[in-house]
């Protein structure tokens, strides 16, 4: 059934509930049974209020629904596009619960007796307890700065305490970054395919993301060369070792040209480094080609633990200055107790040993991996939680989520990440480090590998 079609037909209800809430629902039923395909538009708010007799703010509240349910996502200044619903429950029964291989989600090590020993440290030294809860500065403090300028060195940086600034995990130090450089409106740079929490602070700052072609080495230089001719921008978002979805790493030569590209047009680069903290030895960052021009974001959320809420920002100390004010306005403070356990274990070593920990049970999970997925065409690295599958033909991305999800088995489709008009390709990520033991692992993936091999139409029947 074409979209027009169901709009046709859509029911207002019987009244004994809201409109928006019986279009979202279905909406929402026909997204999950494969009527609406992954990918399509939806109309424009205006035309389908109008085709149902309702104001545009119950099409807005609508679509709402569907964001919130994860069957749609809006791309800023194109409209709303129907998202794969490999993340919504299966149809079986509530105490059998679905293999997640879609969450990307650092694994279970022994950060409970690290942070057990950092705080009985703690409690030995009232004066510091008392410090780490009382009003610090916004850029924190000193010595948490010049432990994160100190981490920040395995990208090539210059360890420089004074150019960096602590924050709430990558997201808030990049939610400072936009907050303080950029005004709506404004054009940002980034890959075709990238992170969703940009994507998602895009949407509540009215910015308009860019998406620039990749290979398997990353970012084009040609590509950014002509966007940047072409649009009135200044920034660029990117994550040039282990991009997430894909898995790519910039190599050397790639690095110069990006960022002589960047030199050129003045372009300031905003990079994620977070998932390249699992490497022992990442390549340097591009920042290090643009110190003045760039701002390098960290984290431990991705290769240690989601909780420790401790990231870094580093950039030219007239930037932190600033940022400094984006800070105030929105948190007044990093709560300076967990940069502190994030301080004790890099001064310790225990995050290196912790982050080792990571690396060895990720490269445990992918060796399983690769035995069971052998024979199909996947991207990974060995330090790397991911795996990108590319899906082979006749399989479609949407089709292949939604009989996966009907299996038991989350994953993350191409159009999660898909910026603007760029085109997703039928590709899927899988996560290595979410199910609770490698025996689930196994057990997912084998089911994946089961679908693909069988016929798209025999997999989708009853």
């Amino acid at each position: 059934m074409s979209f027009e079609q169901l709009i046709s037909t859509a029911s207002l209800g019987d009244g004994s509930k809201p409109k928006y809430q019986s279009i979202a629902e279905d909406l929402a039923q026909a997204i999950l049974n494969g009527q609406v395909p992954t990918g399509e538009k939806l109309p424009p708010q205006r035309n389908l209020a109008r085709r149902l007799g309702v104001t545009t703010g119950t099409i807005s509240r609508a679509y709402a629904i569907l964001e919130r349910q994860g069957l749609a996502t809006a791309r800023v200044g194109d409209g709303t596009y129907v998202r794969s619903a490999e993340h919504v429950p299966t149809s079986e029964s509530s105490d059998q619960q679905p293999i997640d291989l879609a969450h990307n989600v650092a694994m279970v090590g022994d950060e409970s007796a690290a942070l057990q020993t950092a705080f009985q440290s703690l409690a030995t030294d009232p004066e510091l307890m008392r410090e780490v809860l009382s009003y610090q500065s916004e850029t924190g403090l000193r010595r948490h700065r010049e432990a994160g300028a100190q981490w920040l060195r395995r990208f090539g940086t210059s360890g420089q305490w004074n150019r960096v600034m602590v924050t709430h995990g990558a997201q808030h130090g990049l939610a400072c970054v936009l907050r303080t450089v950029a005004r709506p409106g404004d054009a940002v740079l980034t890959e075709s395919l990238s992170y969703p929490g940009l994507q998602a602070l895009a949407r509540s700052m009215r910015l308009q993301l860019i998406g620039i072609e990749t290979d398997e080495h990353g970012m084009v230089p040609e590509a950014l060369e002509r966007a940047a001719k072409t649009f009135d921008t200044k920034f660029v978002y990117c994550a040039p070792t282990l991009h997430n979805p894909t898995g790519a790493t910039m190599p050397m030569a790639r690095r110069e040209a990006v960022a002589a590209v960047m030199r050129t047009h003045g372009l300031f680069i905003i990079e994620d480094c977070v998932h390249a903290a699992m490497q022992a030895n990442p390549l340097p960052a591009l920042s290090t080609w643009l110190p003045e021009q760039s701002f390098l974001l960290s984290s431990f959320s991705k290769v240690l633990a989601p909780g420790l809420r401790v990231g870094y920002v580093e950039a030219a100390p007239a930037w932190l200055s600033k940022f400094a004010a984006s800070m105030r306005a929105d948190s007044w403070m990093v709560a300076p107790l967990l940069p502190e356990i994030a301080t004790r274990w890099l001064e310790s070593g225990a995050m290196e040993g912790l982050i080792t920990q990571q690396r060895q049970m990720t490269g445990d999970r992918l060796e399983r991996a690769r035995a069971v997925l052998q024979g199909l065409d996947f991207k990974t690295d060995p330090d790397f939680p991911l795996i990108w599958l590319p899906l082979p033909e006749p399989w479609r991305a949407g089709q292949f989520s939604a009989a996966l999800r009907q299996a038991g088995v989350l994953v993350r489709t191409a159009d999660h990440f898909a910026v603007g008009r760029s085109p997703a390709p039928h590709a899927i990520r899988i996560s290595l480090n979410a199910p609770a033991s490698v025996e689930q692992l196994e057990s997912g993936l084998q089911i994946l590998k089961a679908l693909i091999d069988s016929p798209p139409s025999a997999a989708m029947d009853p």
